[in-house]
């Protein structure tokens, strides 16, 4: 088994922007002894293996058994916001991705006829590295995207077969009411509505589609797979009379509005009947 320790603690301490001196003041290990984990790859103790991981935010495992230098920017800046899969479990949400030859995360396209298998595919490397994909260069390197191709009058006014470009969203809690979202649900495949965040009342989603003639429903948080945020998208047609984003609040104002309506009529109905 390899051990990246000594690459691993170099790495993160290079990207903290500090010093042998300065890790050593903070973690109270002495430097002589970080400066042999770098360079001479002895394996810290057990008690400083936690203090190092303490102090990084990254779990032990992690330290020894990945080697970080590996990872994309995106993948890196993930660990250090507290996505280690070590350290969450089974909280984390594990995303398989492709990147390019400059460690790179690319835009994988999955287009309508490829959403079947992501359905299931949507968590296997190799299904992930089998599909089409590309870079824009306006496109943050610290966020991932992916790009999937809509069909459907639910997404109007977003033209049929346009590509929707989504970031990816590892906390949920940060999902906010009255925008548009992809998610990648068990029981409907792929789906582009506008989200309502139920999570801390209900553990749901409720989901409103940009077409307003179809009716909101309620997803449960372990029912949904992915969740990306829209960002933007690109298609050969123009859109209808109004863009997508000036009509998304709106929309959601008025289903609210209308569902409101009619619970206060159906309280009205059981009070006087």
């Amino acid at each position: 088994m390899n051990i990246f320790f000594a690459t691993n603690l170099k790495l993160l301490r290079k990207r903290r922007k500090r010093t042998q001196e300065e890790v050593s003041f903070s973690t109270r290990i002495k430097r002589p002894t970080l400066s042999g984990y770098e360079n001479s790859g002895v394996l810290p103790s057990v008690e400083n293996l936690l203090t190092i991981s303490d102090y990084f935010g990254i779990a032990a495992d992690t330290l020894l058994r990945v080697d970080l230098d590996k990872l994309s920017e995106f993948q890196l800046s993930q660990l250090e916001r507290g996505s280690d899969v070590y350290v969450r479990g089974s909280n984390i949400r594990v995303l398989a991705t492709t990147i390019d030859k400059n460690n790179r995360e690319n835009i994988e396209l999955v287009a309508e006829k490829a959403k079947a298998g992501y359905t299931t595919g949507f968590a296997d490397p190799e299904y992930i590295r089998e599909l089409p994909r590309f870079r824009l260069p306006f496109l943050s390197d610290n966020k991932k995207y992916r790009s999937f191709q809509v069909s459907g009058d639910s997404m109007l006014p977003i033209p049929e077969k346009a590509w929707i470009i989504g970031e990816f969203i590892q906390d949920w809690e940060t999902i906010k009411s009255g925008q548009p979202y992809i998610l990648l649900t068990l029981n409907d495949g792929v789906v582009f509505k506008i989200v309502e965040n139920q999570l801390q009342e209900r553990a749901t989603l409720r989901l409103y589609s940009l077409n307003p003639l179809y009716d909101p429903y309620d997803v449960h948080m372990n029912d949904v797979r992915e969740v990306w945020q829209f960002r933007n998208f690109i298609s050969g047609d123009i859109p209808g009379e109004a863009g997508p984003q000036q009509n998304l609040a709106r929309i959601v104002m008025e289903l609210k509005k209308d569902v409101e309506k009619i619970k206060e009529q159906m309280s009205k109905n059981s009070t006087t009947g």
